[in-house]
């Protein structure tokens, strides 16, 4: 497992799917997770720091694990099988639950919680982009703009 950092949400063109950009802390490799608008929304909210006035639902999640003494320990994204990833949630109990990385990662923002990703998945889904150039980084992000959930198809 490695962790990874939230880098943010853009919109893949010109289909207008959301992709949350995830960043390996210790590497240079970025895992793009195409996900749903909420979710989206959810995310930038949280990177954001904007308070609804009435709870979302990853907010009631936090709510609730606090309400309830369940702390969240870690998320990880443990798979990704046909372009569809898996996540799981761990927590201090030992108790795992499976849940979709959007969600997870919505919910990590809120509670403060570290994500990892099974390397296995950082190696078949990841691409590689060294941190340290920015011009680098730039084109990546230009890439993210034009590329599509097919183009990362294991069968091609």
């Amino acid at each position: 497992m490695r962790e990874v950092d939230v880098m943010g949400v853009r919109v893949e063109m010109p289909s207008n799917q959301p992709i949350v950009l995830l960043r390996e802390v210790a590497g240079d490799r970025y895992l793009p997770i195409w996900i749903g608008a909420v979710e989206a929304t959810a995310i930038a909210f949280a990177q954001q720091g904007v308070t609804p006035p009435r709870p979302l639902t990853h907010d009631l999640m936090k709510d609730i694990l606090a309400a309830t003494g369940n702390e969240l320990s870690e998320v990880r994204i443990t798979d990704v099988r046909d372009g569809v990833f898996f996540a799981t949630l761990v927590f201090a109990s030992g108790a795992e639950v499976s849940a979709r990385p959007s969600d997870s990662i919505a919910l990590a923002l809120r509670t403060g919680t570290t994500i990892y990703c099974d390397d296995d998945v950082l190696a078949e889904a990841g691409l590689s982009a060294p941190a340290e150039e920015e011009d680098e980084v730039e084109a990546f992000r230009e890439f993210l703009d034009h590329v599509s959930p097919e183009d990362f198809d294991a069968e091609q």
